[in-house]
């Protein structure tokens, strides 16, 4: 019997086929899951605005007491730092000179008032003389015209009784205000002169107090356009509410009020003055002091709000967020920001009344993408933000855990499905 032997090389090919086309029954990669995504819708609400400006206290009556008559000083009659009433004598100068030039004045008086009954009897003897021919028609006229001299000479003499009397008047230095005074610019024994304008102290009123603010232009123009354009309210004639905040970061317990706005720029800073008034019962706001007001400037009722968790900051620092369209596929919007309200930020521009935000999954979303939005599962804080509005931060203002977490989604989004394939083939 022959038995036919098969070359060696036949029998590896057909082996090699085999292996290959078991090879290439290996079955596909499942096709990747659409990533679901929590959304938020955004709708117009009532945000109130609020403008925090820089601005210093000053009080609401200060009188600067000045010598009015020269003069050495007696005695000082009032306790540095004290609180003071209108008409209440603080200093007392040596009135001698004074009573002295008063008794001359008054005896210049009364001597003119008696030459004026002597040229009165006169007058009334040469009236008849004259008639009768007795005496000229030229002595009587000089007689007539002494008698009005002598009646001049009696108003002149209590002019000066008036004026001895108010020079005297003024030896005793009164305070013209009610208020808290400073401190004392003279001692007992120091000269004071009235044409000098010599000053002795100052008294403040500091009850209520004024504080002086600081808006530029551009906001008091922004919020002028806003109200006509029917985006603000205002209080009507109600005075807006004033909040200040002190010096060391605490917020002062009264309530204020505006004044009023100046009505012309400052060339030299662009900005105009506000002025607020507030109660000051406890002396806690004294002249001088730097402080910051928030102002209750409106309310704006058609806001549009994103939670900051909904918003990320590209590299030049500008606001983005990731909206899902009609088609549930992701695209990039460009914000402008005007501040914040609660824990929210409110946008001026780059989102439209309706827009679904993705505010949890970002990492999940690329823009272009296909996602499935759901409604978010926000905190109570974030659902529901606080009924006080925060002074608007400035436009773009990333906050550094924003701009970490920015960092830190773009830096765990999975690579794309195409990449993965080829990785897996290659593995393969």
């Amino acid at each position: 019997m022959r038995v036919e032997r098969v070359p060696f090389r036949l029998i590896s090919a057909a082996t090699a086929a085999v292996i290959l086309a078991a090879c290439g029954q290996k079955p596909s990669a499942p096709p990747p899951q659409t990533p679901e995504v929590g959304v938020i819708t955004v709708q117009p609400t009532t945000v109130p605005v609020v403008s925090e400006l820089p601005g210093r206290t000053s009080a609401f009556l200060v009188a600067q007491v000045r010598a009015r008559v020269d003069g050495i000083v007696l005695r000082r009659e009032f306790t540095e730092g004290a609180e003071v009433k209108a008409g209440q004598r603080l200093y007392k100068i040596d009135p001698a000179p004074y009573i002295a030039a008063l008794n001359t004045a008054k005896a210049t008086l009364a001597k003119a008032q008696a030459n004026v009954v002597t040229q009165n009897a006169q007058a009334a003897r040469y009236k008849i003389l004259v008639a009768a021919n007795a005496v000229s028609k030229q002595d009587y006229d000089n007689a007539v015209a002494t008698q009005g001299q002598a009646v001049a000479d009696v108003a002149s003499g209590k002019a000066a009784v008036d004026t001895a009397q108010i020079n005297l008047g003024y030896t005793d230095v009164v305070s013209p205000i009610t208020g808290r005074t400073g401190l004392s610019q003279v001692t007992p024994g120091a000269y004071v002169q009235a044409s000098a304008a010599t000053l002795l102290t100052t008294i403040q009123q500091l009850d209520p107090v004024y504080v002086d603010l600081t808006q530029s232009s551009v906001d008091g123009l922004k919020l002028r356009r806003d109200i006509q354009e029917g985006r603000l309210q205002t209080g009507g004639v109600n005075a807006a509410k004033v909040t200040l905040i002190l010096e060391d970061g605490r917020t002062y317990s009264e309530a204020g009020k505006l004044q009023f706005s100046d009505v012309s720029v400052d060339q030299g800073t662009g900005s105009v003055t506000v002025r607020a008034i507030f109660p000051n019962k406890d002396r806690v706001l004294l002249p001088g002091m730097f402080v910051r007001a928030r102002i209750d400037e409106g309310v704006n009722d058609k806001a549009l709000v994103v939670p900051q968790v909904g918003v990320t900051h590209d590299q030049k620092g500008q606001p983005t967020a990731l909206v899902v369209g009609p088609d549930n596929k992701v695209a990039l919007r460009q914000l402008v920001t005007s501040g914040t309200y609660g824990d929210k930020w409110v946008v001026d521009s780059g989102l439209n009344a309706g827009d679904r935000v993705i505010v949890q999954g970002t990492e999940k979303a690329r823009p272009g993408s296909t996602v499935k939005p759901v409604d978010a599962q926000l905190p109570a804080e974030a659902a529901q933000p606080a009924s006080g509005a925060a002074p608007g931060a400035a436009p773009g203002a990333a906050p550094a855990a924003d701009a970490g977490a920015s960092g830190a989604a773009a830096s765990s989004n999975p690579a794309p499905t195409s990449a993965a394939a080829a990785s897996a083939a290659s593995g393969a």
